[in-house]
């Protein structure tokens, strides 16, 4: 099993001026320790469940490459773009850009998008449910052609490109692994099956919950023709330990439970990450525990 860190919030010590020293240290020490993956939210706003939208959000792949730059192990991605927040051409080229510049190192993490609050605000477009799961499916498809190598239009209800040209092609091959975000039963978990290489469910969502979903994955997988087994499994949970939260042995066991779903790949939310010690502990009574499983 392996061990991803999420940096879903900015607000630390030090304020503004602060950020990009403690954004440093915190991933150089993630990538030393041994945490597989680095990820941020693609969000403009704080989000409701973290704090209040006028805490510090930074844009999330000049942050990625600036991660990239303190690190040389770890994945680095999005824990999901929102598709309606970039031309799904300039967004394949973003993710293309990271993974040449971070040797190999990216993943593409989308979904549907959520945030009305943040796109109102910022003057996007937020179409309805229905049209936005139209894009997504037409963002991996376009995905799945720039990264193919070919040079041709792509015509689809929302998207019309001339030339799908993709130059540099990024370093991991056949592509970075796609991951979409969100357990949805009748939309999300279907294009997990036919375009993408990983799902991302929420792990306090419980076992029942958990193995109800992957269920429903493994029905659409048959549907497609795709092999389950292909499917990188993750999960993300918050992991509190601050005194009186977790202990180790809460968090080993926890992964434990989850290995046993099938899921390879966990992503800690970590509170007070930016004490490092929470990071330190993980990388020493964690990361070797669990690698395992």
């Amino acid at each position: 099993m392996k061990i991803g860190l999420q940096v879903p919030s900015f607000t630390w010590p030090g304020g503004t001026l602060g950020i990009g020293p403690k954004l440093a240290e915190i991933a150089s020490t993630a990538d030393q320790v041994g945490f597989s993956s680095l990820w941020v939210m693609d969000h403009y706003f704080q989000i409701r469940y973290i704090g209040p939208p006028e805490e510090p959000m930074l844009d999330a792949y000049p942050t990625l490459s600036f991660m990239a730059a303190h690190t040389s192990h770890a994945s680095l991605g999005t824990m999901v773009t929102g598709v309606i927040y970039r031309f799904p051409g300039l967004l394949v080229k973003a993710v293309s850009t990271l993974d040449v510049l971070s040797g190999g190192r990216a993943y593409f993490g989308i979904g549907a998008a959520w945030n009305e609050e943040e796109s109102r605000g910022l003057g996007v477009p937020f179409p309805p449910v229905k049209e936005r799961f139209e894009m997504l499916e037409e963002t991996l498809q376009i995905a799945h052609q720039m990264w193919s190598g070919k040079d041709a239009p792509y015509n689809g209800k929302h998207f019309h490109l001339e030339r799908t040209l993709n130059s540099p092609q990024p370093l991991t091959r056949p592509h970075p692994p796609i991951l979409v975000g969100g357990g949805g039963e009748h939309k999300t978990l279907r294009l997990v099956a036919r375009y993408a290489d990983a799902c991302n469910l929420f792990a306090r969502a419980g076992q029942d919950v958990l193995q109800h979903k992957l269920d429903v994955l493994k029905r659409h997988c048959e549907e497609a023709g795709r092999a389950y087994e292909q499917i990188e499994k993750t999960a993300l949970n918050n992991v509190n330990l601050a005194p009186g939260g977790m202990t180790p042995s809460q968090v080993i066991e926890e992964c434990r439970s989850l290995s046993r779903l099938g899921f390879s790949h966990l992503i800690f939310s970590l509170p007070n990450v930016s004490e490092i010690k929470p990071l330190e502990i993980v990388g020493r009574e964690v990361i070797p525990e669990v690698a395992g499983f």
